[in-house]
């Protein structure tokens, strides 16, 4: 799992310029961020929030909206851009999730005529089967962990009835979520000038692209340059018999059609963990069935160990670790959901196990079939489409294909939606930018991660020749989580002494998944601990437990900032 990736794609920012000429942008990495004013976020909250888009026929947008988007955005929306002369598109994007949302709207910020294609609907898989609906549905299981916690509320002084839950209305509030994101996402790409093509897109050359719906005549575009953004899918390993009932994957588990008694989660990953802690929240018995000889694979080990105490041993959840689900069948005529395992390693058969449904949260797989490769003469790798350091395409033979990028899950770089998200944008400005693998996992307490693990650093020093150190802190001593009573949880962080660079930290605790990002933005920005522990945390917040454990370190160069100006507090 590498730390981090330098990506970047060489788009231009307009048709008729392109940044590499400014020597201005060379001279910084950031400063095309700096004069663009861009911020970086997987579904960009100031378009999401369009609600009050005029979109009347005039196409006008109102003026309360208007004042919160640039005086170069609602230009481009005017406009609907101007393409270079010979083509329908500047951009044309494969793909509306996340990833390809966040590269249309850079795109027409940057002036270019963008064409977005989904044949199947916007938002991809985070948010109409992934981290959308999942974070619905684990909000219900947060409160209903509270509730049901009598010795916790105790503790707070309250007293509530039995808790229960209405299962259709559960699964409604996770749908109506997606919907609602969905909607805004649609709505804001319509007002800044964006058309969305609907049909399956299928490449047809370097700089053409043509899109129709089953038993309709094809479209064809032509388009400068075109970016592959079309996602992943549920990977379901062979001899796994899906029926999508009793035997199901994160897609179909979303809708929580029912809750079963006893479900079994193949991998316990974090899919899987998430799935857990909705499941038990709401009254099923897990068993995790996981590969590997330990649970949470990727995750730091120590960090690891105590989430299986935390998350694990402490519900109602067992667990078979180093086998495999050979063959899985639906439960059908009266009959259970049928597991058979077998040794990961001998193959040998180890145990045969019946429950009422099993759950397969074994990854995903990128969603590259039909796209067409074959005629750029581009072979993909396990299904991935192979790309150099700035996401342009690679054919069959090592050569770079001009015109043609692609982000997210179809390139199998970083999995993870706000990796896609940045990838795009990247992209469209033209600049290299820095992405450190940050993840996180929404359970309660939630998990979260930057840069490498302990194993993965100690690997490192001893291969580059420099010492590492490790500094923790508990939220045990967080005034903010004791007032919750929510002190169980560790933040730990990895880092070189001689030079004070961070080159991990690792959460778990209550809103772990938020305070990451202080060390993600740290290490993107190559702030080192010796400057960022003199940032000043309010109290009581939680953001002190980061606070606290960056001053904990002990590195051995000087602690003064390099330039001295006035705090502001």
């Amino acid at each position: 799992m590498p730390a981090s990736v330098s990506l970047s794609l060489s788009l231009p920012l307009s048709p008729a310029a392109s940044p590499r000429s400014d020597p201005s942008v060379a001279a910084s990495p950031f400063g095309a961020f700096r004069r663009s004013g861009l911020r970086f976020c997987g579904l960009r909250r100031e378009v999401l929030s369009l609600r009050s888009l005029n979109l009347e026929a005039s196409g006008r947008i109102s003026p309360y909206t208007a004042r919160g988007l640039s005086k170069k955005v609602l230009a481009a929306a005017k406009s609907n851009g101007s393409p270079t002369k010979g083509f329908d598109y500047d951009l044309v994007i494969i793909g509306a999730g996340v990833g390809g949302h966040g590269a249309a709207l850079h795109a027409v910020e940057k002036g270019l005529k963008t064409a977005i294609i989904e044949g199947d609907i916007v938002g991809g898989t985070c948010v109409n089967r992934g981290c959308v609906p999942s974070k619905a549905l684990l909000a219900v299981s947060g409160r209903m962990r509270e509730l049901q916690d009598e010795h916790h509320l105790k503790a707070l002084g309250l007293q509530v009835a039995s808790p229960g839950y209405d299962r259709q209305s559960v699964a409604d509030h996770a749908n109506n979520l997606a919907s609602k994101i969905r909607s805004n996402l649609t709505n804001s790409m319509k007002a800044l000038g964006v058309d969305i093509l609907t049909g399956v897109g299928t490449i047809v050359g370097t700089q053409r692209v043509k899109y129709g719906k089953v038993g309709f005549p094809d479209t064809e575009v032509t388009a400068r340059n075109i970016i592959i953004a079309t996602g992943s899918v549920p990977f379901v390993p062979n001899g796994i018999e899906v029926d999508g009932k009793t035997v199901f994957t994160s897609d179909h588990a979303l809708k929580l059609e029912w809750v079963p008694d006893w479900i079994a989660i193949v991998g316990s990953g974090y899919i899987g963990l998430e799935f857990s802690d909705v499941y038990t929240a709401l009254g099923s018995e897990v068993t995790f069935v996981e590969a590997l000889d330990q649970l949470m694979p990727g995750f730091d080990p120590e960090i690891g160990k105590l989430a299986q105490r935390i998350l694990i041993n402490s519900r109602k959840i067992d667990y078979h670790t180093g086998v495999f689900a050979k063959k899985i069948t639906p439960a059908k005529d009266g009959k259970p959901v049928l597991i058979e395992l077998i040794d990961a390693k001998t193959k040998e058969p180890k145990d045969t196990l019946e429950v009422d449904a099993a759950l397969i949260a074994t990854g995903r797989a990128p969603f590259t079939k039909g796209l067409g490769l074959e005629n750029i003469n581009v072979t993909t790798v396990r299904g991935f489409v192979p790309v150099d350091e700035h996401m342009q395409v690679m054919d069959a033979d090592g050569n770079l294909v001009p015109h043609i990028y692609c982000i997210g899950d179809a390139n199998g770089k970083l999995m993870l939606a706000h990796a896609a998200s940045a990838q795009g944008i990247s992209g469209i400005i033209s600049q290299t930018m820095l992405i450190f693998h940050t993840s996180a996992c929404f359970t309660h307490p939630e998990i979260s991660m930057v840069g490498l693990t302990e194993p993965q650093a100690r690997e490192k020093s001893e291969k580059d020749g420099f010492e590492i150190r490790v500094a923790k802190t508990s939220f045990k001593a967080n005034t903010k989580a004791l007032a919750e009573n929510e002190g169980e949880g560790l933040a730990k962080l990895i880092y070189r002494p001689d030079t004070g660079e961070i080159l991990g930290v690792h959460i778990l605790g209550l809103h772990a998944a938020d305070l990451i990002h202080e060390a993600s933005n740290a290490m993107a920005l190559g702030t080192h601990i010796q400057d960022i522990r003199l940032a000043v945390h309010a109290h009581p917040t939680l953001s002190e437990v980061l606070d606290e454990l960056f001053k904990s370190a002990k590195v051995n160069v000087g602690t003064s900032p390099s330039v001295s100006e006035p705090v502001a507090v």
